[in-house]
C-alpha cells in the first residue's frame, strides 16, 4: 500500500498535468491503486455518465451493506428542504423559524432565533455557538436537543459567518417535519428513497422523537452513488425529477466558506474550485458530483477515525481532483 506521503506526492504530480494528459496518464488501475492504498477507505464507487468505472470495497461491510454516512446527512436534509419549498409546505428560504415552527422555540431561547431563516439554518449561519466537536456529547445527552441548540450563546449575527453545528441542522430538520406534518424518515423515503430506488432505514431520534437532522443516517454505497448521480444530473434520476432543478442549481451557488477546509458552502453542500459538489461526513464519508465531467462518486470510510482537511479528507480531495477527474 502507498503511504500517505507517497500517495500525496503521486497525486500532486498528477494535478500538474492538464486534463487531456491526465486522462492518458491516469487509467483505472492508477485510480484503484491510489484508492485502495488509503487505509481508512472502506468502499469506493465511481461512475462516468452511465458507465460504472470502479466499484471496490477493500474493507468494511462491502458495497451492499448500509454505512453510517455521518454529516453527509446534512446534504440530504438540504435536498428534503428543497422538496418542501417546491411543494409550498415552506414558503421559501426566507421563511423564519418563528413562522415555520414556533413551537420548537423555548421561552428562554437566545435572542433572535425566531428570526432565523431557512437559509440561515441550511447554510450553517445561525450565529449560535456550535454543538459539534467538544460540545457534541453534552448536547446529545441533553433532555431537549432543539432547546439546547437554540439556547447557545450568540457569537455572530443571523446569516453571518459559517459556524459548523449539527444542532443547527437538527433544528432545521425538526422545522421541516413540523411544516410538512411528516417525520424526516417518511420524507427521506418518499422524496428521495422511492424515486431513487433506495432504502432509507430508521435512524437516531432525539428525546422528543424528532429524527436526527444532520447525522447518523445510513445508506449503502450504491444508494450514495445514486444520490450523487441525481445531483450531477440536475435533480433527475432515471427520467424522474427527484429534486427541483432550480434547487439543485441554487445548491451550487456559494453562500459562505468553511473555516476548516476552505471550501465554499452552498445550500448544504460543499463546493470545490475544481467543480465538485460534495457531501462530507465524519471519518471520510463522501457523496460527490461533477456535472461538467459527468462524474458521480461515493466513498465510505472508517467512521471511527478522524478525517481532517489536512489529513485523510485532504487525501480524498486529492483523489477526486487527481485520478478521478483524470478519468474524464
Amino acid at each position: 500500500m502507498l503511504s500517505r506521503r507517497q500517495f500525496s506526492a503521486a497525486l500532486a504530480g498528477a494535478l500538474c498535468c492538464p486534463p487531456v494528459v491526465q486522462a492518458q496518464a491516469l487509467p483505472i488501475d492508477t485510480l484503484r491503486d491510489a484508492a485502495l492504498g488509503l487505509p481508512q477507505l472502506h468502499a469506493i464507487l465511481v461512475q462516468r455518465g452511465d458507465e460504472r468505472l470502479l466499484a471496490e470495497a477493500p474493507r468494511g461491510r462491502g458495497l451492499e451493506a448500509a454505512a453510517n454516512i455521518k454529516s453527509c446527512s446534512k446534504s440530504l436534509l438540504a435536498l428534503i428542504l428543497g422538496t418542501a419549498i417546491a411543494r409550498g409546505e415552506i414558503v421559501g428560504l426566507s421563511a423564519r423559524l418563528g413562522e415555520v415552527a414556533p413551537q420548537l422555540i423555548p421561552g428562554d431561547a437566545t435572542e433572535g432565533v425566531a428570526d432565523l431563516t431557512m437559509a440561515d439554518l441550511v447554510t450553517l449561519r445561525a450565529g449560535l455557538e456550535g454543538t459539534s466537536g467538544a460540545k457534541y456529547g453534552t448536547w446529545v445527552n441533553s433532555r431537549n436537543w432543539i432547546a439546547y441548540a437554540l439556547r447557545q450563546s450568540r457569537i455572530a449575527p443571523n446569516g453571518g459567518r459559517m459556524i459548523y453545528s449539527t444542532g443547527t441542522t437538527h433544528v432545521l430538520g425538526a422545522a421541516i417535519a413540523v411544516a410538512t406534518g411528516k417525520d424526516l424518515r417518511q420524507l427521506a423515503r418518499e422524496r428521495l428513497g422511492r424515486p431513487l430506488g433506495i432504502d432509507v432505514a430508521s435512524w437516531t431520534r432525539d428525546p422528543q422523537g424528532y429524527y436526527f437532522g444532520g447525522n447518523e443516517m445510513a445508506l449503502t454505497p450504491e444508494a450514495m452513488l445514486r444520490v450523487a448521480v441525481m445531483l450531477r444530473d440536475g435533480g433527475s434520476y432515471g427520467g424522474t425529477q427527484v429534486v427541483d432543478q432550480e434547487w439543485v442549481e441554487a445548491s451550487r451557488v456559494p453562500q459562505t466558506t468553511s473555516p476548516y477546509s476552505g471550501l465554499d458552502y452552498g445550500l448544504g453542500w460543499f463546493l470545490s474550485t475544481t467543480g465538485w459538489v460534495i457531501a462530507r461526513g465524519y471519518g471520510g464519508q463522501i457523496i460527490a458530483a461533477h456535472s461538467e465531467r459527468a462524474l458521480a462518486v461515493a466513498i465510505t470510510s472508517d467512521p471511527t477515525q478522524i478525517a481532517r482537511s489536512g489529513g485523510y479528507f485532504g487525501d480524498l480531495m486529492r483523489l477526486l481532483d487527481g485520478p478521478i477527474l483524470g478519468l474524464s
